[in-house]
């Protein structure tokens, strides 16, 4: 039944008595926290009482090319018209996934050509994840079943996802992902993540090359006959936007290559033009294994993922003869892919990385102008057109606030209230709005959250 009066107070009250909602707390959808989205364009969202504000994360970091773009509308209603579903199961396909794998082939990291779709990034994840131990055990290496993860990491939280996830282990002490749903998957293991500034390094070692050579101490301990893959984000991005030094991932994939263990990519956040080049790992010259997406790849209008695997891996999987025994329903959607493709073509038509890299460092500059003076602001971090902005209770011993001050949480209540909609990692907070916002929302998002650091912590 639908409501007769269109307010934020009464469209939560109708909410809280139907919807459950992905990490469902009641505390957030209060009248005072929570707002009914009807509207949005651009990077503006509006709520139910006709107010806008700026779009800071992107929805979940994935509306890139910003809210209202008819032209992926126009995608979605011509290919719904055209053929709106067939399966994707081997012996069926469709025009719009032989052309969403081969676009995709151009694009991607130059081993990998191979494409399985899913309908978003814990999908992915759980994808990755199969591939691999399958790979291991047609190479007869069926001993080879674990994976290794970091801490802060986030890799979806369906189960065997959320084992891999770890921002939970996280030395400032967020909230558990899996409480309430363990036993965990047996068989992951997390190392520390770079997090350049947390990270203690050995003296006469880099931060970087101490950070993935735990991955190395790692593998030894558990022994590199058991480990199937790595998985890491390029740039970690719901546990803090953590960028990692120019040096990690190159020492990262020495390990990999060394001690026969798959590297997986995670991209679901950085690919497709976010960090300012298309996939992330291109910063610092490195190919993985197996690269898995979302979000961006169809900028949120469409739930919509998948994996790519290299050369290697595909050939091994043919070589070997029989099925791969994983699907989705969904699994290569042609609505899905037809939108994805037009996303494409948009990220490639507008110069999103390009808009990314020039943007970002707009945004960090002057989140460093206006803010790096401030008595509580630890630190101001990101690359491309997604940054974290850490408040500590000491700058110079760097010495979190006491968890129970919920310091991040009223940051982030009183920046929606003045017209900024994001959202936080403990006391960090995010911002990675669409690639189209101009400079002057840009700069209000900035003022926005000034104001309301000050207003919280003086």
């Amino acid at each position: 039944m639908r409501t007769t009066s269109i307010t934020n107070n009464s469209l939560l009250a109708q909410d809280r008595a139907n919807l459950v909602h992905p990490l469902h707390d009641l505390r957030m959808h209060a009248n005072d926290l929570g707002r009914v989205w009807v509207k949005g364009e651009g990077a503006i969202l509006t709520d139910a009482d006709g107010v806008e504000v700026v779009d800071g994360l992107s929805g979940l970091w994935n509306v890139t090319a910003g809210h209202g773009r008819r032209e992926l509308a126009d995608a979605m209603h011509t290919q719904a018209e055209t053929l709106a579903y067939c399966s994707g199961y081997s012996g069926s396909s469709n025009l719009s996934a032989i052309e969403l794998a081969t676009r995709l082939s151009e694009l991607s990291y130059p081993s990998i050509n191979h494409f399985f779709f899913t309908s978003g990034g814990a999908e992915a994840t759980e994808s990755s994840i199969k591939m691999a131990r399958a790979y291991w055990k047609i190479r007869e290496k069926p001993h080879k079943i674990k994976f290794i993860s970091r801490t802060d990491s986030y890799h979806g939280v369906t189960l065997a996802a959320m084992s891999a996830t770890g921002i939970s282990m996280s030395a400032t002490g967020a909230s558990p992902y899996w409480t309430l749903f363990e036993p965990r998957v047996p068989g992951f293991k997390h190392i520390a993540s770079p997090y350049p500034y947390r990270y203690k390094a050995p003296k006469g070692v880099s931060q970087g090359i101490a950070a993935a050579n735990e991955l190395e101490t790692a593998i030894l301990n558990e022994g590199a006959d058991t480990v199937a893959a790595f998985i890491a984000e390029p740039i970690q991005g719901a546990g803090g936007v953590i960028s990692p030094q120019d040096d990690y991932f190159q020492r990262i994939r020495a390990i990999c290559n060394e001690y026969d263990v798959l590297f997986i990519a995670d991209e679901v956040i950085t690919g497709f033009g976010r960090t300012g080049k298309l996939f992330a790992l291109d910063h610092w010259g490195v190919e993985p294994d197996i690269v898995q997406f979302a979000k961006a790849i169809t900028s949120g209008y469409f739930p919509f993922g998948g994996i790519g695997i290299n050369d290697k891996l595909m050939q091994t999987l043919h070589d070997d003869g029989r099925p791969w025994m994983h699907a989705y329903t969904y699994s290569a959607h042609p609505v899905g892919c037809a939108v994805a493709l037009r996303t494409l073509q948009i990220i490639n038509e507008e110069g999103f990385p390009e808009q990314a890299a020039t943007k970002g460092n707009y945004l960090i500059n002057t989140l460093k102008t206006v803010l790096d003076d401030h008595p509580h602001v630890g630190n101001i971090r990101g690359k491309g057109l997604m940054c974290a902005i850490e408040l500590v209770q000491d700058k110079t011993t760097k010495q979190p606030f006491p968890k129970q001050d919920q310091i991040g949480l009223k940051i982030q209540q009183t920046a929606l209230q003045k017209g900024l909609f994001s959202r936080i990692k403990e006391d960090n907070y995010l911002l990675a709005p669409p690639i189209i916002i101009s400079n002057e929302l840009l700069d209000r998002s900035i003022e926005i959250l000034n104001e309301a650091i000050v207003a919280v912590l003086g």
